[in-house]
């Protein structure tokens, strides 16, 4: 009988590692679009949100339109001008949702460790499954087969020892391909990369690691971890770690609810609002929603933020630390209202805004001053509590609070 380690080993592994795999749709919008229509696939396609309701970008792309440079998240106006003769489709949410259901299910039949990481990505730690499925890339080629055949999209999988590597892995060839990130091979395959295409590491990122002279994956990995500290923080050393190949993060199943560190609401507008009365009014439907999201979570937060989009899409940042900690509405849409005032010159439009809280915390968290309104957080604990138990049974949309 062949030793299954030996096996394992031949794949650029170690007996004790885990073998992750990171499956990605490939232009996961535009591909669901074309199921039932093939001529779809015969010339550049783009789905695009609705442009009367302020939403006029790309969302996603077909092949043909990737090679005329046309961009997500950018404008049609700007895609059209690239290619005069796209094709736009509006976009069908619920669809990809009931897609991206279908696709988690065939990989859930290969592995209980199954953690979505967007609406058409998700990782897969595979190392239990081996001795029923084979290597992880025979797992991988399988679901590629099995995904095309069974729903009508391709996807591209990568196959590592973490999942920082597997997400890079089917970032590194698409569409439709299987990439082995090795022990053996990252350090070729990766390091060369310039430090921009690292997970996370973003615009901003890579601006501050090229000003330390750190311009490729390679280079982050053997760079100080002293000069990452200063020129980071605590993330200049994850990163760091991550291009070592430390990443230990788990994949957790699908049920599994992390505790956010944050939450936010946005919404952008039909129109400008210029009127404060309107804004106001916008601004309390905002914080009630982020209010809601607290107390579902059990949590207190000891940060508001608030972030206003004008119709140029300039932003403005601002933030205030709290007195106490609190999930209650009134106390995060009172705040967030005095960081609008103090930052909007009445009478300009805006076209977005954003509430959020920061600082979360369990129940524990929550200290009364000597100096505090007691009644009154006690009637807005009451208050808050009712109009939640009416949505829960109603809908979300069953109640509104005025300003």
């Amino acid at each position: 009988m062949i030793d299954p380690n030996l096996k394992y080993l031949d794949t650029g592994f170690l007996p004790t590692d885990r073998v992750i795999l990171h499956a990605d749709c490939n232009s996961f919008f535009a591909s669901v679009e074309s199921i039932g229509h093939p001529e779809y696939t015969k010339v550049p396609m783009a789905v695009c949100g609705d442009p009367k309701s302020r939403h006029g970008i790309i969302l996603a792309k077909n092949e043909l339109a990737k090679a005329y440079h046309i961009e997500t998240a950018e404008t049609i106006y700007s895609a059209l001008k690239k290619c005069p003769g796209l094709l736009l489709l509006p976009a069908h949410h619920q669809r990809y949702s009931e897609i991206c259901r279908q696709i988690n299910a065939i990989y859930q039949q290969y592995t209980d460790l199954v953690e979505p990481f967007s609406i058409d990505e998700s990782f897969l730690d595979v190392t239990g499954s081996r001795h029923l499925f084979g290597t992880g890339e025979q797992i991988a080629d399988k679901l590629r087969e099995r995904v095309y055949t069974e729903i009508g999209i391709t996807i591209s999988v990568g196959v590592s020892f973490n999942m920082t590597f597997a997400k890079m892995g089917s970032d590194y060839k698409k569409p439709n391909a299987t990439t082995l990130i090795s022990r053996e091979n990252y350090q070729r395959l990766l390091w060369p990369l310039p430090v921009e295409e690292f997970l996370f590491v973003g615009k901003s990122g890579a601006q501050l690691l090229k000003a330390s002279g750190i311009y490729t994956i390679g280079d982050l990995a053997q760079a100080d971890p002293g000069m990452l500290t200063a020129a980071m923080g605590k993330s200049g050393l994850s990163l760091l770690r991550a291009a070592r190949g430390e990443d230990l993060t788990p994949v957790h199943p699908s049920d599994y609810e992390q505790q956010p560190k944050s939450i936010s609401h946005s919404v952008t507008f039909d129109h400008d609002l210029t009127d404060e009365s309107e804004i106001r009014r916008e601004l309390t439907v905002i914080s009630d929603y982020v209010g809601m999201r607290l107390r579902r979570h059990k949590l207190y937060a000891e940060q508001v933020q608030i972030q206003i989009k004008d119709p140029s899409l300039k932003l403005i940042n601002r933030q205030r630390q709290l007195g106490r900690s609190t999930n209650a509405t009134r106390d995060i849409r009172e705040t967030a209202t005095e960081l609008l005032l103090e930052n909007w010159t009445r009478g300009k439009p805006i076209r977005m805004l954003t509430v959020g809280v920061g600082g979360l915390g369990p129940e524990g968290m929550e200290q009364l001053s000597m100096f505090s309104d007691t009644e009154r957080q006690e009637k807005d604990k009451r208050l808050d509590a009712a109009v939640d138990s009416i949505r829960e049974r109603f809908g979300p949309g069953s109640l509104r609070l005025g300003q």
